[in-house]
C-alpha cells in the first residue's frame, strides 16, 4: 500500500496566496480612502453641481430653475466676457511661448557651468517665490509714468519717451504679460535645468565629434529627447494661464475700463459682487471646458503616445 504526498513545492504555491492579494498594503488603502472621498465629493461632485446650476437663474442664492442655456447665451452676447477671452488667448499664447523659450535659454546658460551658478539660479528663481499679489504691486509701481520705468529714462535726458503699458487700453495686457513672464520663467528653468542635467555626456561628446553646433544640439538632439520635461512645464504654464487673476487684480483691477478683463475675474464678480450664481457658474464651467481642452491634448502625448510607441 502506497501513499502519495503532495511535493512541498506544490504545498508552497497553493492558491491561499490569491486572498493576500486584497490586503496587499492594506493600510496604504486605508490611509487613501479620506483623499479618495473628498476628491469625488468637493471635486468632482462641487463641478458637477456648478455645471448642472449653470443652467438655472440663480441669483443670490442657487434655485433649481432651470432655464436652458439662457446664462450661456447672455454669456457669450456680453462685451466683457468677450474681451476676457480675447485678453486670455493673448495672455495665454504670448506667455506660452516666451516664458518656455525664456526658461529654456536660462537653463541652456546656467548647464554651461558658469561662475557663481547657485546664486543666478536663486536670483531666477525668487520671484517664484513671491506671491502674485506682491508681483503685481511691484510691476505696478515700475510701470507708473510718474515714477517708474518712463520716468527714470526721462529723467537721463529722453524726455520724449514713452512708456506706459498699464493706462492704454491697447497694450495693458501685455503690461501684465511682463509681470507674469518674471514670475513664471524662473520655475521653467528650473524643470529644463533638471531634465538637462539628466542628459548622458556622452551625446554631447558624440554631437562635438559629429562637428554639430551648441544651438543645433539643443534644437535637434537635446529638446527632442526631453519631451516629457517640455510637456510637463507647458501644462504648468497653462495652468497658471487659465487662473490668471491676482496680477489682474494688482496691477489695473480689469481696467482701464475692461480692457485687462479675464474670464476668473469674471467669475468672481458675477458670483460675489453682482450675486449672479447662474451667470458665474456659466462663466465657470466655460472656464473648466478650457482646462479639459488642454489636458486632452496633454494626456494624449503623455499616454497616447507612450503607447503606440
Amino acid at each position: 500500500m502506497s501513499v502519495t504526498t503532495e511535493p512541498p513545492a506544490a504545498r508552497d504555491h497553493a492558491p491561499a496566496g490569491k486572498p493576500n492579494r486584497l490586503f496587499k498594503n492594506l493600510s496604504a488603502k486605508i490611509a487613501s480612502i479620506p483623499m479618495i472621498i473628498t476628491a469625488l465629493i468637493v471635486f468632482v461632485g462641487g463641478t458637477a453641481w456648478t455645471v448642472v446650476y449653470s443652467f438655472t437663474d440663480s441669483k443670490l442664492l442657487p434655485r433649481a430653475n432651470f432655464v436652458d442655456l439662457d446664462q450661456y447665451e447672455r454669456l457669450w452676447g456680453t462685451r466683457r466676457w468677450m474681451i476676457s477671452i480675447e485678453n486670455l488667448a493673448i495672455y495665454g499664447i504670448c506667455s506660452m511661448i516666451l516664458t518656455l523659450i525664456i526658461g529654456f535659454t536660462l537653463a541652456a546658460l546656467l548647464d554651461r557651468k558658469i561662475r557663481f551658478e547657485n546664486t543666478f539660479r536663486t536670483i531666477f528663481l525668487y520671484p517664484f517665490a513671491l506671491s502674485f499679489i506682491v508681483t503685481g504691486l511691484t510691476w505696478q509701481w515700475i510701470l507708473n509714468p510718474d515714477f517708474g520705468i518712463q520716468n527714470v529714462v526721462r529723467n537721463w535726458g529722453w524726455e520724449s519717451f514713452a512708456f506706459n503699458p498699464l493706462n492704454d487700453p491697447n497694450t495693458v495686457i501685455y503690461g501684465i504679460l511682463i509681470a507674469g513672464i518674471w514670475q513664471g520663467s524662473g520655475l521653467i528653468m528650473c524643470i529644463m535645468l533638471a531634465g538637462l542635467r539628466g542628459i548622458d555626456e556622452d551625446i554631447w561628446k558624440a554631437a562635438r565629434v559629429d562637428g554639430i553646433g551648441t544651438v543645433k544640439t539643443y534644437l535637434r538632439i537635446i529638446l527632442p529627447m526631453m519631451r516629457p520635461v517640455v510637456i510637463t512645464s507647458l501644462v504648468l504654464i497653462a495652468s497658471g494661464i487659465i487662473k490668471l487673476y491676482d496680477l489682474v487684480v494688482a496691477q489695473t483691477n480689469g481696467g482701464p475700463g475692461i480692457a485687462s478683463e479675464v474670464p476668473a475675474k469674471y467669475v468672481i464678480d458675477y458670483m460675489f459682487r453682482a450675486q449672479n450664481l447662474g451667470q458665474g457658474f456659466a462663466a465657470s464651467t466655460m472656464m473648466l471646458v478650457s482646462v479639459i481642452i488642454i489636458l486632452i491634448p496633454w494626456a494624449y502625448l503623455e499616454f497616447g503616445g507612450r503607447k503606440n510607441g
